[in-house]
């Protein structure tokens, strides 16, 4: 069954409650299924604390809406249930801090999933163009809530901003004087971690995967970059050696 229909009939169910509230009784309803429970709550996590990054810079923007289109690929006959839920985090009083603590307490010791929730959460702030520093200022929280390093929030960071730059050792989090061979394992247990078939069995439901298929090609890109380096540095050493 979709994770939409189950999500769609468990809002049915708690139509009018606030939103804080939601999110709460995920822990109870889903209890006996603990896979379909981290499914939901990750689900509403991304479609609330979407919401409230897009409108940290004061204004929710075209831009931002697609791309929460583009993370979470909604059948039609379910859109009206998820903009209503997205509408009601939006506007609800409870700031995006309160809402971060509670996906925390939902998966306490799950750090690949939040790791998940913070890629979808600046793709969808940098879909205009801009990291706003409000957006920014709230991203920095979250990621301190979710007891995120500052060199961990930083190589997030870089993946979504600054792949422009395009360091692939700083995209890989590798460090370059290491050999061929300790960068290669490296790579593969990076890429390992990362697929989407792992993020299906800790709980994102196949809805979400584009986050992963998206990570999974920035890290690929990179090392297919270094390898073309380190094939031009042996032809060199070669003929100098020669």
């Amino acid at each position: 069954m979709s994770i939409w229909k189950d999500l769609s009939q468990f809002l049915k169910d708690r139509a009018g409650e606030a939103f804080s509230a939601v999110v709460e009784t995920i822990r109870t309803v889903f209890e006996g299924d603990p896979i379909r429970r981290k499914q939901v709550a990750f689900s509403i996590a991304m479609i609330a604390l979407s919401a409230k990054i897009a409108k940290a810079d004061g204004i929710v923007t075209s831009d931002e809406v697609e791309a929460f289109q583009q993370i979470f690929h909604i059948p039609e006959k379910e859109f009206k249930n998820v903009s209503r839920l997205y509408n009601l985090a939006k506007e609800d009083v409870a700031g995006f801090d309160q809402y971060a603590n509670q996906i925390k307490s939902l998966f306490p010791d799950e750090p690949a999933v939040l790791r998940d929730v913070m890629d979808g959460l600046f793709h969808i702030a940098k879909a205009d163009g801009v990291l706003h520093e409000k957006e920014l200022e709230a991203l920095e929280i979250i990621s301190s809530i979710f007891e995120f390093s500052d060199h961990q929030f930083h190589q997030i960071k870089y993946m979504h901003i600054t792949l422009d730059a395009h360091d692939p050792y700083r995209i890989l989090d590798a460090d370059p004087n290491w050999t061929f061979e300790q960068l290669k394992k490296h790579h593969r247990k990076i890429v390992n971690e990362y697929h989407p078939d792992r993020l299906i069995a800790r709980g994102v439901p196949q809805e979400f995967i584009s986050i992963a298929n998206d990570r999974l090609a920035n890290y690929n890109q990179a090392w297919e970059t270094i390898q073309k380096q380190h094939k031009k540095q042996s032809k060199i050493t070669e003929m100098t050696d020669g």
